[in-house]
């Protein structure tokens, strides 16, 4: 009888586990490379799964920065942007979880809410714009300057324009691009300014046309939009969505393309030609080093293309056009420097004027009123007054379809 008893347990505790597996997992490296506290466990709240490119890049970052300090993880994944996100982080937190990772700018307020609640947890947050005037110490914000990784990847479009230019697929006043957007919020209009500000550093002829998905991830409304916009006679497309909707509609097309987050090259070996990303590892390193040891964890931590946080992957070869890689490392290394800015006032206009001064909402209290001066010494500051991205100006030679 005790050995039918001993069955039954081992049967329901299997059955428990397994049951685990949708919506929660956990990873552990087996091993303790990073000197990780014994008891240290770490909790990871992902808006949608491994299906959006979004999502992949923190998760594999995630998975790469728990490996190295030998960290117990767990991670949630479909945590949509409402209380569901405090109930997970919640839930973390039960489960032994002293440092809480979210990655959708809507988790802000349940992040928050959830780090008041629990003062001994550090709750980190990618996107977010509230940490630096919240005052609740632990709870933090992160994001990069990846309009430096767009603008190399507009670089890399707009010599792929001058390529086909020459070639005689079209004029210099044909040069026209496209752009898929997920919401016009700031961070999404700084990406694609940055993003077109690098074609225009190459082809000064070229102008955007940009639509919006009103959606983080949608793959029809994605490809949609690149339907959309090759229609509409652009010759190049590129995107601030998460799926491989539009991707796979320029493959069809033959339309080449600038991705975002993840690499599309052995999807759409045709038409893809690089993709830029925010590498995650080295935040999550950090703030989860910072949590081990009781060291404090920066408000706002910005992640740039000296420390790693911002880069280029599989730049295509096949597809790009000659010389690109040598053109990249050299505007790399002037942004490097600091001899080329990203958004240096004198390359753009605003209906038809150049700016001199500009108020941004950096201190954003839910009032949407800009209280921070952004533009001195002859370009925009952007991300250098919160880690969140602020730039939310339509420029000149960019055309919004929706309008």
């Amino acid at each position: 009888m005790k050995k039918i008893i001993a069955l039954i347990l081992a049967l329901v505790m299997l059955c428990a586990l397994a049951a685990c597996g949708g919506e929660t997992a956990t990873g552990n490296n087996g091993g303790n490379n990073g000197g990780a506290k014994a008891d240290f466990k770490a909790g990871f709240i992902f808006l949608h799964d491994e299906n959006s490119t979004y999502d992949l890049n923190f998760m594999n970052a995630a998975k790469e920065a728990c490996e190295a300090l030998g960290v117990e993880y767990v991670t949630k994944v479909n945590i949509p942007e409402s209380e569901a996100c405090y109930d997970a982080a919640a839930e973390l937190v039960d489960e032994g979880c002293t440092y809480i990772f979210a990655d959708s700018f809507g988790h802000e307020p349940y992040m928050l809410q959830a780090a008041k609640e629990f003062p001994e947890v550090q709750f980190c947050h990618a996107t977010g714009t509230q940490a630096h005037t919240a005052g609740v110490a632990n709870y933090h914000n992160a994001f990069a300057n990846i309009f430096e990784g767009r603008f190399l990847g507009g670089v890399a479009a707009g010599m792929k324009l001058n390529e086909m230019i020459a070639a005689g697929k079209f004029t210099a006043e044909e040069a026209k691009v496209g752009y898929i957007g997920a919401f016009p919020y700031a961070e999404v209009v700084s990406g694609m300014t940055s993003f077109f500000l690098g074609v225009r550093y190459v082809c000064p002829t070229a102008t955007m046309d940009v639509t919006f998905t009103n959606s983080w991830y949608d793959p029809t409304l994605e490809q949609e939009g690149a339907i959309k916009l090759i229609n509409n006679d652009c010759k190049l497309i590129s995107l601030h969505a998460d799926s491989m909707g539009a991707p796979t509609e320029c493959q069809n097309k033959g339309i080449p393309f600038v991705f975002y987050n993840g690499s599309a090259k052995d999807a759409c070996p045709d038409t893809y030609i690089v993709a830029s990303y925010i590498n995650w590892a080295p935040y999550m390193e950090y703030s989860m080093k910072a949590a081990m040891n009781g060291e404090t964890i920066a408000a706002d931590w910005v992640g740039t293309l000296e420390n790693g946080g911002v880069a280029l992957k599989d730049l295509n070869e096949s597809v790009a056009a000659e010389g690109t890689a040598a053109k990249l490392e050299e505007v790399k290394k002037a942004l490097l420097d600091g001899t080329l800015k990203v958004f240096d006032t004198s390359t753009f206009t605003v209906e038809g004027k150049t700016l001199t001064t500009y108020l941004a909402d950096v201190d954003d209290m839910g009032d949407y009123k800009p209280e921070t001066e952004a533009i001195a010494d002859g370009y925009f500051h952007e991300s250098e007054y919160r880690s969140a991205p602020y730039f939310d100006l339509f420029i000149d030679g960019i055309t919004n379809l929706d309008a």
